[in-house]
């Protein structure tokens, strides 16, 4: 690798053009259009047959009783917390903001626990120390981990959480599909995973989510909820939500569930390439990964700390210049958003990792259209940045 005058000082940009940061992997039309032709002929756009095979394969590609389509990963966490409404909800600060919104909708009470610094999942101490703290008992409270950017969340300790409080654990499995956990699909743990299908994951359905779970209770209450609370009589035994997911996207999850593996894998490998080409670089540090896990890399991020030279703000301006886009997931936090002004600043000291991380973090080009060698340039241009760093800086400022 050959050492380049950074953009930002004046060199020749990496990616005049922009490079993507991403792209979604789709079938080809054929695998689609036919099937689609048929539903346009027919009428049948919603509820029909391609939604009844789609959640069959996912729940056999899951290994659930249960794989239920619906209109997105949001909608399908607002469903399954909404048997939880007026209960607490423990969830880490450090997500997407859906996670947050949806239990804020379901009417939980939040009450956001740090991240373990290594893997930046919810720390399961933070929720037990957050359990006691606020006294919270078997019928009080609801877990909430989030498999972030794809990496499984401490599956075994929040099983132990529950077996012994009685506290049910839903898992936020927005970027789960592609991910495995001991060796096998995300699905199984916990009262239920729920993952997005939109068009940034690995599989892909324009947009939606999938709710998987194995307790009938939550199935039904999910099949129910996305039809408004209408169990087929018209007379609705709760308030629920158009929750639908169409026979389009589910069209287009059956063909993308082919390719799902396949996608996995390549961006693993991609993933191995920028690990292997910047761990070593000072200040640059990867999400720690536990022994037998896969990581479906949603995105491909890592901190950049004091070592490096530059800040996280002032990497992602020198990576600008060169054309290469990154985004800075999640800053803000959760608990720092707009929307929860009124609780948020009560969270602060408690949240240090979760500071930390939301000021450290960034997340770079990652799919399977990319190629080898445009990810070994990206790592190039981060490495000339931390040797410019100096320079950079005092440009910048």
């Amino acid at each position: 690798m050959s050492e380049n005058r950074p953009a930002i000082l004046g060199g020749r940009a990496a990616f005049p053009d922009g490079l993507r940061l991403l792209r979604p992997t789709l079938p080809p039309y054929d695998a689609v259009g036919p099937r689609w032709a048929e539903s346009f002929a027919t009428g049948t756009l919603t509820k029909g047959p391609a939604l009844e095979e789609y959640e069959r394969r996912l729940a056999d590609h899951l290994g659930v009783r249960h794989a239920l389509g619906v209109s997105s990963c949001t909608a399908g966490l607002m469903l399954v917390l909404d048997r939880c409404r007026g209960r607490t909800a423990l969830l880490p600060s450090f997500t997407f903001m859906a996670t947050a919104m949806a239990a804020g909708w379901a009417g939980l009470e939040l009450c956001f626990c740090d991240v373990d610094p290594h893997t930046w999942s919810l720390d399961p101490a933070a929720v037990e120390d957050a359990i006691v703290r606020e006294g919270i008992g078997a019928d009080g409270g609801v877990i909430v981990p989030v498999h972030v950017f794809g990496t499984p969340a401490d599956t075994d300790a929040f099983a132990a959480i529950t077996r012994r409080t009685g506290i049910p654990t839903v898992y936020d499995a927005a970027h789960g599909f592609g991910a495995l956990c001991g060796g096998a699909p995300l699905g199984r743990q916990g009262t239920a995973n729920v993952f997005s299908t939109s068009p940034t994951k690995l599989l892909i359905t324009g947009e939606g989510g999938v709710v998987a779970t194995d307790d009938d209770e939550v199935a039904a209450h999910v099949r129910i909820g996305r039809e408004y609370g209408n169990p087929g009589d018209y007379d609705a035994v709760f308030v629920g939500m158009n929750a639908r997911l169409s026979e389009a996207g589910a069209l287009l999850g059956i063909a993308s569930l082919g390719l799902l593996e396949g996608e996995a894998e390549r961006r693993n490998g991609l993933a191995r390439i920028y690990r292997s080409l910047l761990e070593d670089v000072p200040g640059i540090t990867f999400q720690a990964l536990r022994p037998g896990d896969r990581c479906s890399y949603k995105d491909l991020s890592f901190t950049v700390g004091s070592a490096f030279g530059l800040t996280r703000d002032g990497l992602v301006a020198a990576l600008a210049a060169e054309g290469i886009p990154s985004r800075a997931y999640y800053d803000p936090p959760a608990h720092r958003l707009a929307a929860f002004a009124d609780i948020g600043p009560s969270f602060e000291s408690r949240l240090p990792e979760t500071a930390r991380l939301a000021g450290q973090i960034v997340s770079l080009p990652l799919y399977g259209g990319l190629s080898d060698a445009e990810v070994e340039i990206v790592c190039d241009r981060v490495r000339d940045a931390h040797r410019h760093a100096g320079d950079i800086a005092a440009a910048l400022s």
